[in-house]
This record gives C-alpha cells, sequence and structure tokens, in this order.
C-alpha cells in the first residue's frame, strides 16, 4: 500500500472516531453544565505505523530454500513458498529481502525490491543479483546444482 493510500486511509478513520465521538462530547458538555466536576480528555489514539513489507525481513519457515554460487565466490540463497508464487525471500550478504514478481515478455523469472534496488533475473542456464538504484551488477553466473549438473550433462565429450 502507498504512503499516501495509507495516509488517505488514516484521515477516513479518524475522522469517522470524530463523528463517533461528538455525541460523547455534546453528552459531557451538558453533564459538565450540570456538575461543576472537571473530566479529563482522553488522548487521542497513535496512528500506527503500517508494515513495509519490502523493508521487514519475510519469514523464511517452511520455504525451500535454493543456494547460488556466483562469480567471484558470491553466493545468493533464494526462498520459495509453494504457496505463494509472487514473492521470494532472498538472501544477500547478510540480509534477507522480500521481492516481488514483475511479469516479462520473455519468459524469465523477474523479482524486484523497489526500496533497495535490487532485481534477481532467472533463467535456465542462470541467474543474476541486480542493483537498480546504482545500475550494476551485485552477482553474475549465480547457479544452483540443477543449473550446474544441466550445463555439465550437455557439454560435449572432449576428443582425444
Amino acid at each position: 500500500m502507498s504512503i499516501s493510500k495509507l495516509a488517505i486511509a488514516c484521515s477516513l478513520t479518524l475522522g469517522a472516531m470524530t463523528l463517533c465521538l461528538s455525541p460523547l462530547a455534546h453528552a459531557a458538555e451538558d453533564t459538565k453544565a450540570k456538575k461543576s466536576v472537571k473530566h479529563k480528555a482522553t488522548p487521542a489514539p497513535a496512528t500506527v505505523k503500517a508494515a513495509d513489507p519490502e523493508e521487514d525481513e519475510p519469514d523464511t519457515t517452511g520455504s525451500i530454500s535454493m543456494d547460488f554460487n556466483c562469480e567471484l565466490g558470491n553466493q545468493v540463497t533464494v526462498f520459495a513458498n509453494a504457496t505463494d508464487d509472487s514473492h521470494i525471500a532472498l538472501r544477500w550478504k547478510k540480509r534477507i529481502h522480500r521481492l516481488t514478481r514483475v511479469g516479462t515478455s520473455t519468459g524469465a523469472q523477474r523479482f524486484e525490491n523497489g526500496r533497495y534496488g535490487l532485481v534477481w533475473i532467472g533463467i535456465p542456464a542462470k541467474s543474476m543479483l541486480l542493483d537498480s538504484k546504482q545500475g550494476r551488477q551485485l552477482a553474475n553466473e549465480c547457479k544452483n546444482t540443477q543449473q550446474v549438473q544441466a550445463e555439465i550433462s550437455t557439454k560435449p565429450a572432449p576428443q582425444a
């Protein structure tokens, strides 16, 4: 949910609460006029910050993990949940990020996290991790064990 939508929702909620409390306020004024007892005003409810799924580390409990070994010794772990194919969790360095699937016309799997600028692109032969904010590759030639096995089996045998 975008921040503007959240702000609108909070405004509507506070407005509705004000309307609901309005008759109580008038009743309290009538009571105050009859009695000279002072009532303490109740503080307005604090607004609760909505959770940002791209900022919070996702829960990977029950997810299937795949380790990818990349060039230059980099490693990436992807966590996938069988019930949610529109998101993955990706461990890069020491942090786990939530990425959302983005449709492509090529059939490649593309997942993005706009907050951190991470883009994970997967094709049958390899995957790569990009930093869209700085416009650079973070990890390239990333392959899991199945991709390595497929690459070995499709290479022609050396001729003697």
